[in-house]
């Protein structure tokens, strides 16, 4: 059931960085004062344009520590990365979106992280709502969280192209028929996660590619995780992501052939290990 909380937003245009004495590297470090460890990772490739008022829009007080994996940028995005003082892995080539996530929650649970919540620096999405997005961690409620652009209203206002909201909207049918959950978005960028989640589910098994997003959702449904979403508007303009629409369609079909191997692996058909957790092949003998 999707948590949908009021919540007073107001969309900033992507302007221009703030002067750096409001990136002071010192808060990249601050330490909150809470019984959870939360952990933001942030995948990027090529994020040098946005990665300032992506890290400043943080509310830091809520975070104790920042992760970013630089996944063979080309631009200025690892002298920005030095210069918040943010832990920074860097990829030895261009892996690709899925590999990239995967050494953001490698290092985040090495961190001791409770709770890491992904973050696109990218600007996207709204790094603001940070609280919102694991309240429902925090407060023993779910085991993930996912913001969802849905519930904010019209999608394609925000500027999100036509063809990207049908196959949004089909896909995400799909999903929650397979599934058996009733999600507004599948397909969002912006999500929390529990240790326990994250240790739980086999995500080194998936693909390195754009699909792992929807893999984890998948390996997250068959483990019987609690999922939740928060309302959160996302901005669309030149210097964010976006898949081209051949792109968008490649990833639509490799979601369809996902779909088909979970089902045929929940049949008995043919078991699969990337739907098996780890912890579940074995216990203590008392």
């Amino acid at each position: 059931m999707a948590l949908r909380e009021k919540t007073d937003l107001g969309v900033k245009a992507a302007a221009s960085a703030s002067p750096a004495d409001e990136f002071a590297p010192a808060r990249a470090g601050a330490k909150r004062m809470g019984t959870h460890k939360i952990v933001v990772v942030m995948p990027a490739y090529n994020a040098a344009k946005t990665l300032r008022i992506t890290y400043r829009d943080i509310p830091h007080q809520h975070v104790d520590g920042i992760i970013l994996v630089d996944d063979g940028s080309t631009d200025e995005t690892l002298a920005i990365a030095r210069e918040l003082n943010l832990s920074v892995f860097v990829h030895a080539r261009n892996f690709g979106y899925g590999a990239n996530q995967k050494t953001c929650y490698t290092e985040a649970l090495k961190e001791g992280a409770d709770i890491i919540v992904m973050l696109h620096p990218d600007y996207q999405y709204d790094p603001t709502l940070l609280p919102e997005i694991v309240r429902p961690i925090e407060a023993g409620e779910a085991d993930m969280v996912l913001g969802s652009r849905f519930l904010m209203g019209s999608v394609m206002k925000q500027g999100m192209p036509w063809w990207k909201y049908v196959s949004n909207r089909f896909l995400t049918k799909v999903e929650n028929l397979i599934l058996g959950w009733n999600l507004s978005e599948y397909h969002t960028g912006y999500r929390a996660y529990s240790r326990q989640a994250l240790e739980e589910l086999p995500f080194l098994l998936n693909s390195d590619k754009f699909v792992f997003d929807q893999e984890i959702l998948v390996q997250a449904a068959e483990r019987g995780f609690r999922v939740r979403e928060v309302p959160v508007p996302t901005k669309y303009f030149p210097e964010a992501s976006s898949a081209s629409f051949v792109a968008s369609s490649i990833y639509g079909l490799s979601i369809l052939l996902l779909l088909g191997r979970f089902l045929l692996h929940r049949s008995g058909l043919v078991k699969q290990k990337q739907f098996e957790s780890f912890r579940a092949r074995y216990r203590r003998l008392e």
